[in-house]
């Protein structure tokens, strides 16, 4: 058996990977670490806490005698722990630092000690190269992020690299486009517009609304890491996207459209602080180890307007039942002005 440490596996796309990996390698053993913080929630593992190939550890990466042990006795990490919501960075940079880089820290340094260890992956962002005018973000491009989120993870990218180039860690980094998906948490743009729109409450669209951004489906940055786990190079970095770039008033009139809702409900807000114009990534290098994405966007979409609907006793406890989660949502949109 081989033993994988899936870390933030209790988050969205952690518990995807955790899901999808336990069907795909029978021959893997994961354990996932998790803090359980408000967007990491067992609810995410149902059908997986129970399979004995899989373990769940509550605990923070950044506590270097649990997450260490578990470094230590992993032949693969996949690190995907990070706070990394944007909109949350603005207000609280300082747990963002703390998480994402100085964890990933802890990890890092465990695995210099750890002999087994053949592979550590490290999830980062094409967020890191910061707004991109024009034409596609290649791996060699300068990276300059434009907010507390992206700096954060930009950190964690280039201190997983250094442990590659001065100890030998196998350290390789992906950097992926925006996921969306099931078990998404209701404050991402996607899960939170889908819900909104269900419950007939205003879509907050950020300013003009032509901010771009290129959707990946879940489970095609599964693949990717898959991929990446089997062919890709240690020392190098690989851009995941999904080609399918989005204007976002386009995107939120494809979901009211989909929940049969009208677009009277779209409310223009101001625009956030450092926000964005357009990400967009090159990924000619991993598409050479054989990876493409799988899922069009129009139907990733459709099924992920249609997993919300059919769940909403997944989210209706979050969104409703969540005292912390209404507080950020006020804080956050009820005294945004309109646009």
């Amino acid at each position: 058996m081989v033993d994988v440490l899936v870390t933030g596996g209790a988050g969205f796309t952690g518990s995807n990977f955790v899901r999808w990996a336990l069907a795909a390698h029978p021959d893997w053993r994961i354990t996932t670490l998790d803090k359980l913080t408000y967007a990491g929630r067992l609810e995410n593992l149902a059908g997986v806490l129970d399979d004995p190939r899989h373990r769940f550890v509550q605990g923070d990466i950044a506590d270097a005698p649990v997450a260490g042990r578990l470094v230590r006795e992993a032949a693969i990490v996949v690190h995907f722990a990070a706070e990394t919501h944007v909109d949350r960075s603005l207000q609280s940079a300082g747990t963002f630092i703390q998480t994402d880089v100085f964890g990933t820290f802890v990890l890092l340094d465990a695995a210099r000690q750890a002999p087994g260890l053949e592979r550590f992956i490290q999830i980062s962002t094409d967020e890191v190269y910061g707004t991109v005018a024009s034409g596609r973000s290649r791996e060699t491009d300068e990276l300059r992020p434009r907010n507390p989120y992206s700096a954060s993870k930009a950190g964690a990218d280039r201190l997983a690299y250094s442990y590659w180039a001065t100890y030998g860690v196998p350290v390789t980094v992906i950097r992926a486009s925006n996921n969306y998906g099931p078990y998404q948490f209701p404050e991402k743009v996607i899960p939170l517009f889908i819900t909104n729109a269900i419950d007939e409450q205003p879509l907050p669209l950020y300013g003009d609304g032509m901010h771009v951004r290129d959707w990946l489906h879940v489970e095609d940055h599964c693949r990717a890491i898959d991929v990446v786990i089997a062919h890709g190079e240690r020392g190098e970095v690989y851009n995941v996207g999904g080609g399918n770039e989005v204007a976002n008033v386009d995107l939120t009139r494809r979901i009211l459209e989909l929940t049969g809702r009208p677009t009277s409900l779209i409310r223009p807000v101001t625009d956030r602080q450092g926000h964005d114009r357009r990400y967009a990534v090159d990924t000619t290098k991993i598409a050479a180890l054989g990876w493409a994405p799988h899922v069009p966007f129009d139907a990733g979409l459709a099924a992920t307007v249609a997993w919300y609907t059919t769940h909403e006793d997944w989210w209706r406890p979050i969104k409703e039942g969540d005292a912390a989660f209404r507080r950020y949502y006020q804080a956050q949109y009820g005294g945004r002005a309109p646009a």
